[in-house]
């Protein structure tokens, strides 16, 4: 039997899939309360001697039980089985999917690759992921892997977690269904979804194909950024984000669960599904937003302002101010700003910078960087317009408003450096010649004339 019901929260856009319409409730990190029967949820308590339906209670940790208040993370799940019910976990071989990011030397290159090819045999979310590079570990609870995701089929008999850390799903092509503990959620092209660290699930393709983009985040979970003078509202706003409500799947039937590590994936074999949660409450839970309603803040006057006003989510550290992961965009929007060079100004940064393009062009490239493509620029690594871009940014009459328009990009900042994988090195697609983008910008000076 599998169960659908609405939850606690309030209903936000509902998408169709196949004959089933998936509910979700409005909200960023909410205490949320869900229930796919009637009384399922115990009130006034966590965890009573006997729950109903004969579930058992299970609270899943996202940080430590003394964290603050304000970022405290976890849930309360009532399931019908605890999550200790399975085999012994073994190593499952996985070439492609690593967190060791010093196998090669890292250099100061700027680098840049094509988009991944769709594989040629049956290939599913996980076995699809390739590491492209990274920093920090796992272990130390730090950093970020970054990985790409080329698939061509769903993830039937197999489900998967991530006890390294939370993880960010951008789709470039291709619809994706995440079937999670906490419910069901749809993404497609310009909409991501983050899956909480440890929370197990299974990858439904809705198209006959998937490619995209995964950050691994081992650091803290992501939140939404305070938005100081910007005030009380703009950027992403807290309502429209997407959390699924209850769901589960009461299905006894011979499956792998897939875990991943310490860097490495393990593999148990279970007798039944890990989706049996009936009834949850709290705020660590999966979670969707549409790119496209972001609110981008500019600059109406002069100057092109710093990329931080286009961030989305933010993994803090230790040191204020300074994030571990900044998940920024670049949407369509208006350039007013009059005798500006509009463009993203050249610049060498303290951070590192991983770019990938979901929709159409990027406004600081004029060719090469292509939809499911990516590029790295390291600290302090010289990057920006490309010569053609350059020209035409100097020609353009900056008086009148321009619409930048048919684009979605992203970028994944770090304050520690990003470390490409041997793999990723390898990879055909990288662009040898990327540099020569830039060999193309003149020598304009000309001391006598200011």
């Amino acid at each position: 039997m599998i169960a659908t019901a609405a939850g606690g929260g309030l209903p936000a856009l509902a998408s169709v899939v196949d004959t089933q319409v998936l509910r979700y409730q409005g909200g960023f990190a909410c205490e949320f309360a869900t229930e796919t029967l009637p009384g399922a949820l115990p009130i006034g308590r966590n965890s009573p001697q006997r729950c109903p339906y004969g579930l058992y209670a299970e609270q899943l940790s996202g940080t430590a039980f003394t964290a603050p208040r304000h970022n405290n993370r976890r849930s309360w799940l009532y399931r019908i089985r605890p999550s200790a019910v399975h085999g012994p976990f073994v190593p499952l071989a996985h070439s492609t999917l690593i967190s060791n990011f010093d196998q090669e030397p890292t250099s100061p290159n700027e680098l840049r690759w094509d988009p991944l090819p769709i594989p040629s045999g049956a290939t599913d979310f996980v076995d699809g992921m390739l590491t492209m590079a990274g920093n920090g570990s796992p272990e130390a609870q730090g950093g970020c892997g970054i990985h790409l995701y080329a698939a061509n089929c769903s993830m039937t008999d197999r489900y998967f977690y991530d006890a390294d850390g939370e993880l960010l799903i951008v789709p470039q092509l291709g619809r994706l269904r995440l079937d999670t503990e906490l419910g069901q959620l749809e993404i497609a092209s310009q909409e991501i979804a983050v899956v909480p660290r440890g929370v197990r699930f299974r990858v439904e393709l809705l198209d006959p194909v998937a490619r995209g983009y995964v950050c691994e985040n081992f650091g803290a979970a992501f939140r939404l950024p305070d938005l100081g003078p910007i005030g009380s509202n703009g950027l992403a706003n807290p309502r429209d984000f997407q959390t699924p409500v209850a769901w589960y799947e009461d299905q006894v039937d011979s499956c792998e669960l897939v875990g991943k590590f310490l860097g490495r994936l393990w593999s148990a074999p279970m007798d039944h599904s890990p989706l049996d949660v009936v009834a949850w409450h709290g705020n660590m839970a999966p979670y969707k937003y549409d790119l496209r309603r972001f609110n981008t803040i500019g600059s109406i006057s002069y100057d092109h302002p710093d990329p931080s006003i286009f961030l989305v989510l933010q993994s803090i550290s230790e040191t204020p101010g300074v994030d571990t992961i900044d998940f920024v965009i670049f949407p369509p929007r208006w350039l007013v700003m009059e005798d500006t060079f509009r463009p993203p100004w050249f610049h060498r940064n303290v951070a590192s910078e991983f770019m990938g393009l979901i929709h159409g062009t990027y406004d600081a490239k004029a060719g090469g960087f292509s939809p499911g493509g990516a590029s790295l620029h390291n600290c302090m690594s010289g990057h920006g317009p490309d010569a053609d871009t350059f020209l035409e940014a100097n020609r353009r009459n900056t008086s009148a408003p321009q619409r930048i328009t048919d684009t979605m990009a992203f970028m994944l900042e770090t304050r520690m450096v990003i470390r490409p994988t041997r793999a990723a090195l390898q990879l055909p697609q990288l662009q040898t010649d990327y540099r020569q983008c830039w060999q193309g910008l003149q020598r304009h000076f000309d001391p006598s004339r200011p």
